[in-house]
């Protein structure tokens, strides 16, 4: 059995990453508060120019705009959104574990898979041991520099694909549910599909510019949003996925310091019974 000291110092010591992850806990929890007013406040803006969009491409045709143009996908890029940090429970096992399903599922269908754009340390780690071709990749992504990320990714994709360099270009992130809950979601960048938008109105109009023009300046501005959704998305999950994950740690801690006290507390008494029994012994021995 361990000595009384050592008990002590264990004690002490999950005391302290108690207090850690308590500390952590709240900071995820500030930061998730402010992530998650950022996506809801985001969220209508994307979902409206969809509908827009939905509603002049479908009337205007594929070949309104070169990012509508549906090409066979031998040149295909995944963007991968992960986080810099740790300690956030399955946020970025899941995120792998997803982009290796695409990978082999693009692998099946004979695909190539032109390289990786990843965001966050993490993802790119775990892809670089696996030695995968990471074109580009991000860190330090906020809520604060997401938009100006998601603008220097949108224009880098839709170069590569308008170019004919990509085929298609897809999403895997975490989509943000609520404080306990992500989910991983794998969606299509690039060709944009005005079908899997949201539904258009059935009426037709006059068009003032003509939807061609409309469209110029709407796509590129679609991508750039869905790209800056994303991130957001991925930064409030990030944060209510280490929110519970500490807030597990901390209970697991209180858990454990209880055991402990109790293993402390039995061993104390032990000790102090078998001292009385000395002294008692030895009493007994003068008397004899």
């Amino acid at each position: 059995m361990p000595s009384l000291k050592a008990i002590r110092n264990r004690i002490v010591s999950v005391k302290n990453t108690e207090k850690i992850t308590r500390a952590m806990k709240l900071v995820a929890a500030a930061r998730l508060r402010r992530a998650q007013e950022a996506i809801t406040a985001q969220r209508p803006y994307a979902q409206r120019i969809e509908e827009i969009i939905a509603e002049i491409a479908t009337r205007a045709g594929e070949s309104a705009h070169p990012l509508l143009a549906q090409r066979e996908p031998r040149e295909t890029q995944v963007l991968v959104l992960s986080s810099d940090r740790g300690l956030a429970g399955g946020f970025n096992s899941n995120i792998n574990r997803r982009t290796d399903r695409f990978l082999a599922d693009m692998s099946e269908q004979h695909n190539r898979v032109a390289g990786l754009q990843v965001v966050g340390r993490k993802g790119r780690d775990y892809h670089r041991r696996r030695n995968r071709e990471i074109v580009r990749e991000y860190v330090g992504v906020s809520s604060d520099t997401a938009l100006e990320r998601a603008k220097e990714i949108a224009v880098r994709v839709m170069g590569d694909f308008q170019s004919e360099k990509l085929d298609a270009v897809y999403m895997i992130y975490n989509e943000f549910k609520n404080a306990v809950s992500q989910q991983v979601v794998a969606v299509k960048l690039l060709p944009i599909d005005p079908k899997t938008l949201a539904t258009g109105g059935s009426n037709d109009f006059i068009y003032e510019p003509s939807k061609e023009e409309l469209l110029t300046h709407l796509l590129p501005l679609h991508v750039e949003m869905q790209i800056y959704r994303a991130l957001l998305e991925s930064v409030a999950s990030e944060f209510g996925a280490r929110m519970t994950a500490m807030e597990n740690a901390t209970r697991n801690a209180k858990e454990m310091i209880d055991k402990l006290q109790l293993v402390y507390n039995r061993s104390r008494q032990a000790a102090i019974t078998k001292e009385l029994l000395e002294i008692i012994g030895g009493a007994e021995a003068l008397k004899g």
